[in-house]
């Protein structure tokens, strides 16, 4: 079907595929995604009400978690409609126009969590290199500079990718291999040269996910000098443990991100079964896992979380 034909009496359609090996109704597999997704739900809205309502939480560090939250949540809830459409009610066709709009905010919001995850590190940075300084460089006002900036960033960078795809001619199989949409996987069904919308999405990449992995190396190579020069043992392993936190969002974002990149790439003898677990861990693991991350070494959100609890038992016992 070639890009005229989009505006006939057929308009072109994607299927969508769930988990080869799977029934497309499969309550064992609807279930456990309807769990993750109350869990990111209401690990994210639990950390942006209590950063909004607690004063004490008004610092840099929780402002650039709350803005990793909100990207979580923009990434989780870009997949949820297809995702649960395909494994509740066996709906696996989706409109050109819907699967554009659908890769396009996935690949936004995922590039604003890569943006976060930089200003993050930069936190980390100045915090253990110069501790003196912390409070006149990370001030209000750069911080919403930054924020706009990355989601900004987001935005622009992966709105081209959308407008160069959306031109092209489509007269293969229609079939995709995730149950979302995403750039490489509608690639591969485009009848015509996709020489310009690969090199961009090559280009849009490095300028998102590598120079940001770059960043984030070289900001950890810096902050392990500063801890190797403190001289008390107690004191680097204090200044280390506010960078646990961090580290593991890095690591749950990015192991993901490299596997499924390299697998594109070079796996393309692999399973089905291993693309799709890979792309859905890249997608749902995240968003799941850093509230869980960040409530369990950060010791403000723990203790907020413990006060909530012990409140509530009160009431309840009232």
């Amino acid at each position: 079907m070639s890009s005229s034909n989009r505006s006939g009496s057929s308009p072109l359609t994607f299927i969508l595929t769930g988990i080869p090996g799977l029934p497309m109704s499969s309550y064992w597999m609807a279930l456990p995604l309807c769990c993750l997704y109350l869990l990111m739900l209401l690990g994210n809205c639990t950390l942006l009400w209590m950063i909004k309502t607690d004063r004490s939480l008004h610092t840099p560090m929780y402002y650039f978690l709350s803005m990793l939250a909100v990207a979580d949540l923009g990434l989780s809830l870009s997949t949820l409609p297809t995702m649960l459409a395909i494994f509740w009610f066996e709906s696996t066709s989706l409109r050109f126009e819907a699967c554009i709009v659908q890769m396009y905010f996935i690949h936004s919001f995922s590039a604003i969590e890569s943006g976060v995850l930089v200003a993050m590190a930069f936190d980390r940075f100045v915090a253990i290199c110069y501790p003196l300084r912390y409070a006149s460089v990370l001030m209000s006002s750069l911080i919403m500079k930054a924020g706009g900036a990355i989601f900004m960033r987001g935005i622009c960078v992966v709105l081209s990718v959308a407008i160069l795809i959306k031109k092209m001619p489509f007269c293969r199989s229609h079939v995709l291999s995730h149950s979302f949409c995403l750039h490489q996987d509608m690639l591969r069904l485009v009848c015509g040269d996709v020489r310009v919308n690969s090199l961009y999405g090559l280009t849009a990449v490095i300028l998102t996910k590598g120079l940001d992995s770059l960043a984030i190396l070289l900001s950890y190579i810096m902050i392990i000098r500063a801890i190797l020069n403190i001289v008390s043992q107690e004191a680097r392993a204090k200044a280390f443990s506010t960078c646990i936190s961090h580290l593991c969002a890095v690591l749950i974002f990015y192991i993901p991100l490299i596997g499924l990149s390299i697998i594109h790439r070079f796996g393309k003898h692999l399973p089905t079964l291993t693309h799709t677990l890979l792309a859905d861990a890249y997608l749902l693991v995240p968003p799941v896992l850093n509230p869980l991350v960040y409530s369990w070494k950060t010791k403000h959100i723990r203790r907020r979380i413990l006060i909530l609890l012990c409140r509530r038992g009160t009431q309840q016992q009232v």
